[in-house]
């Protein structure tokens, strides 16, 4: 193996470490919580070369209706009388909620939410082309 092939080898090492330690900051959403990612904004509009200000982009950010469920507390769902029908959403989902849903959180430049398990409005296969009217 070459210099160049160790200094590779350990710089993706490093980046794994890095990666590993990052996820060990995500919280474990408690009770009948889900936490949800936040998608990125698209930085233009449409299929133009328009960029979108800086200010655009946060409210956009902080209005959007569209969440990626990323994991499920330990009693989401679990109750019968309200969810006859079991789960209205699974790890990995697009769901979508109402604008301003839940308590956001900044990870690593990221923003996040956690949310009510009842908060959760419908489930989407695509979400890209969603967008808050109004």
């Amino acid at each position: 193996m070459s210099d160049v092939d160790i200094l590779a080898t350990k710089r993706e090492a490093k980046i794994a470490e890095e990666a590993a330690e990052k996820a060990k900051q995500v919280p474990d959403p408690t009770g009948y919580h889900l936490l949800c990612m936040v998608p990125k904004v698209d930085e233009t509009y449409g299929d133009s070369l328009i960029v979108k200000a800086d200010t655009t982009m946060h409210v956009e950010s902080q209005t959007t209706m569209v969440l990626y469920v990323a994991k499920l507390g330990p009693m989401a769902y679990a109750d019968k009388e309200k969810f006859p029908t079991g789960p209205w959403c699974k790890e990995g989902d697009f769901v979508i909620t109402r604008a301003y849903a839940g308590t956001r959180v900044l990870i690593h430049g990221t923003e996040w939410r956690i949310i009510n398990d009842d908060t959760v409005e419908a489930v989407v296969q695509d979400p890209r082309g969603i967008r808050r009217a109004g």
